[in-house]
């Protein structure tokens, strides 16, 4: 089946809109979206979905027609189903995951071990600069930056990130292509051309006080730890630490002054347990041995089965990048593609042949073995 009748057949799924799980059940028990959809009526009554559901996935709709051609309007732009092997797996493991990911920039971003960053909206000066400082040295350690895009603290770090060509992923809690608020309009255009920007909401689907949380449970998904620099006894930032903390995840809070009211969240946090820090290595010293978990679960990723039935790798030695066995002309051939200057994407998929998604999961795993590095988008073997 081709990808674009396994696109439609998304894209119909998630307009039936309605709870999810049912949704997801659907295509738990079935072989394939497109399959799941041909199970037809009763089949989709027994996963739980209700009247609305099922009528609107029994026909295409005039928003499944603009959301299909939102994704082929310009390159850079994906449709990552739950069902979906390069679906983030730190996402996967929280409870109630998005059935699908709508993505603009890079999608490896997603696969990039995460800290998230979250504060006030209307932080003291303060308290930008130190947002800045810190995801201005998460991105110097290698890890990516998360954030959601809001005023305040969220752009202050995002901004920090981009400032130092380092990776950024943005979540919306509107539809991919509707920034939100509009005065980040610019901020979210860099962080498209380098960085990743995510939603679970269609194209055209407007800012909505109710999708905010939603929108915080993929920041705290995407993470492997979230940071809270000054957040008010009643924010959203501390909706994001408490589904970090639910799901497992390190919560670190920055402490801040008795009289001031944006210090007030993280002195909770830290009253139930979060962890002080102060600067921070603090922070990425302990989410080192974790950020290694993942890149084992790239690596498994990188061996599985593709969705076209082949492999990624022809072995499973994916970490062994600098003396690549001749077995694996995938890696040998983007290997030799690579040099010490840096090169972008096109240009590495032209000199080895290789697709683009499968270039960007290889690039991944070396740059998690330390044997490349990247910035803006262009890699270069690691001197």
């Amino acid at each position: 089946m081709d990808d674009d009748t396994r696109t439609r057949a998304l894209l119909r799924l998630i307009h039936a809109g309605g709870a999810a799980a049912p949704r997801r059940r659907l295509l738990e028990d079935s072989d394939g979206v497109a399959a799941a959809l041909a199970r037809g009526p009763d089949a989709w009554r027994a996963a739980g979905l209700d009247d609305l559901q099922r009528a609107s996935l029994s026909r295409d709709s005039a928003a499944v027609d603009a959301s299909h051609h939102w994704l082929d309007a310009a390159p850079g732009r994906h449709l990552l189903g739950w069902d979906h092997p390069d679906y983030p797996a730190l996402l996967r493991r929280m409870p109630a995951p998005p059935l699908a990911l709508f993505v603009e920039g890079r999608p490896e971003g997603l696969w990039r071990a995460g800290i998230a960053v979250v504060g006030s909206r209307a932080p003291t000066s303060g308290g930008r600069d130190t947002a800045a400082a810190f995801a201005r040295h998460f991105a110097a350690a290698g890890f990516a930056v998360v954030s959601g895009l809001a005023s305040g603290i969220d752009a202050a770090a995002h901004l920090a990130v981009l400032d130092a060509e380092g990776d950024t992923v943005a979540v919306l809690g509107s539809g991919i292509d509707v920034p939100y608020p509009r005065s980040n309009l610019r901020l979210h255009a860099r962080i498209v051309e380098a960085g990743t920007v995510v939603s679970e909401y269609p194209p055209g689907t407007p800012a909505r006080r109710e999708q905010f949380p939603s929108r915080n449970r993929i920041v705290a998904g995407l993470s492997l730890g979230t940071l809270v620099v000054e957040a008010a006894q009643r924010s959203g930032a501390l909706i994001t630490a408490r589904l970090a903390a639910d799901a497992g995840r390190e919560v670190f809070a920055v402490p801040g002054s008795i009289h001031n009211p944006m210090a007030r969240g993280c002195h909770r946090l830290l009253r139930d347990g979060a962890a002080l820090v102060e600067s921070p290595d603090e922070v990425t010293g302990a989410l080192t041995a974790v950020a290694g978990e993942l890149a084992d679960a790239l690596r498994g990723r990188l061996c599985a089965p593709t969705q076209g039935g082949g492999t990624i790798l022809n072995t499973a030695e994916a970490s062994a990048i600098g003396a690549v066995p001749d077995a694996d002309a995938d890696y040998n051939r983007l290997w030799h593609a690579l040099g010490h200057d840096p090169t972008g994407m096109d240009e590495l998929v032209g000199r080895s042949g290789l697709t683009v998604a499968r270039a960007s999961a290889m690039l991944l795993t070396m740059e998690l073995d330390g044997r490349v590095t990247s910035a803006h988008g262009r890699y270069s073997r690691k001197s």
